[in-house]
């Protein structure tokens, strides 16, 4: 790939790494401020009401999605990519600032769940922003190892939130931190949006899209995405397994390992930092691979993988008694879920025509993340306080298998011309029917 190519690449990256430490470092820091904004009790009751607003961020991804799709297909990706980053700085912000339950009351959760509606709002539109940008930005032959960098991208937002938390472990007491400490990465998360949204400002569109005129009267409308219906229906049931399992050993997988395993908030957070480095290098090379292979094989191995090892992986977990242990069951189900992560991105852009690609891409994918991934961590809660947690383990399983069914009766996607994929559509050609 050339430069330029380079060039756009870093840039959607930078941004969207912005975005998702300000989204992950609510659920990193979540053990620090539980009891900030509910009344004291019991610990594992606060995480739920905290988990439970996490959630509710997902329920307004939807709308993001809707919004700023539209915004993406009609006033190009430039656009919708430089609004997603102002919502986040300004939820960022909200939260940094938001009082305590013995300063406010309720009135601190209240300032939270508008900030946490505000990054739902922001990340529904990221993602298929950032998705779209990434692919048709990309050489049309490496598009999946260049899509690949929005989740080494995510994920780098992660580590980078989990790299300032080990820091602030490090540095400051425990009560510092409970106190005012996990005040801190969202000060950061704010200034780091006011630089991104900088770049983005000044971020070159994509050729495919400047270069598309047809039905421009239809660009980015539900009516415009109503025509690929079946397509939208692809995006939900291939997501499903995918985020589930993703948020399952990154959100939560922290929590986990000190709330059920037993380890130290220090030594859980360590094992979840090492992991995603490791993660976050595997996303480029899987992506190169799928570009040879093609994606059907990746989302398949992914699908079988997580069905038949995420029940031992997460009862061997349960018991893991240190760093090294933890970390080597951790590796093990990133690598499986590097299946999915590192091509998504891509296999959903290449579904859909340019004039409802981000559209498309977007409202489908937030339904499937409100549904399935934002209530992964308050599904795993819910299952540990009935004293029942190996029904979680069960329940991820079975959103891979039906995830599964929908890899293997897929066509192929890798060899699709983006700028001919509706006149490919209305030839007759299914998203549904396996690839030759």
């Amino acid at each position: 790939m050339g430069p330029q190519h380079w060039k756009k690449i870093w840039v959607g990256s930078a941004g969207n790494m912005v975005e998702w430490f300000d989204w992950f470092v609510y659920a990193s820091f979540a053990t620090y401020f539980a009891g900030a904004f509910f009344p004291s009790g019991n610990p594992t009751a606060q995480l739920m009401n905290t988990a439970g607003i996490f959630a509710v961020g997902f329920f307004m991804r939807p709308v993001g999605g809707w919004l700023l799709g539209r915004i993406g297909d009609r006033k190009g990706r430039k656009a919708a990519l430089t609004l997603t980053v102002t919502l986040m700085s300004a939820s960022a912000v909200l939260i940094a600032v938001a009082p305590t339950y013995a300063v406010a009351g309720y009135g601190g959760a209240l300032v939270l769940l508008v900030a946490r509606l505000l990054q739902g709002l922001s990340v529904g539109g990221e993602y298929a922003a950032s998705a779209t940008y990434l692919t048709e930005a990309s050489d049309p032959k490496r598009r999946g190892f260049a899509s690949s960098f929005q989740y080494v991208s995510m994920t780098a937002g992660q580590i980078v939130g989990l790299g300032l938390q080990i820091v602030l472990q490090r540095t400051m007491s425990d009560d510092a931190l409970h106190s005012y400490g996990w005040r801190i990465p969202f000060v950061v998360g704010a200034l780091g949006a006011a630089v991104i949204f900088y770049l983005r400002r000044n971020m070159l569109e994509t050729e495919v899209y400047a270069e598309d005129t047809s039905h421009s009267e239809e660009r980015g409308t539900l009516r415009a995405l109503w025509q690929h219906k079946r397509e939208a229906f692809l995006v939900v049931a291939l997501t499903m397994g995918g985020t589930v399992a993703y948020y399952t050993y990154t959100t939560y997988l922290t929590k986990y390992l000190s709330n059920s395993a037993g380890l130290s908030k220090q030594t859980a957070t360590l094992v979840s930092f090492t992991a995603l480095i490791v993660f976050a290098c595997l996303q480029p090379l899987a992506g190169a691979l799928s570009d040879r292979i093609g994606r059907r094989p990746l989302l398949i191995t992914f699908a079988v993988g997580s069905t038949v090892l995420t029940v031992p992986i997460m009862t061997l977990l349960k018991h893991a008694d240190g760093y090294w242990p933890a970390l080597g069951l951790a590796l093990l189900a990133l690598v499986v879920v590097t299946g999915y992560t590192s091509i998504n991105a891509c296999v959903k852009a290449e579904l859909f025509p340019t004039g409802v690609r981000a559209l498309g891409v977007a409202l489908p994918y937030a339904v499937a993340n409100a549904l399935f991934g934002g209530t992964a961590e308050y599904v795993a809660l819910w299952f540990k306080k009935g004293g029942i947690e190996s029904g979680f383990f069960w329940y991820v399983a079975a959103c891979a298998a039906v995830s599964l069914v929908v890899y293997v009766t897929m066509r192929e996607t890798k060899d699709l011309d983006l700028a001919r994929v509706k006149a490919a559509q209305d030839s007759g050609e299914s998203s549904l029917t396996p690839a030759s």
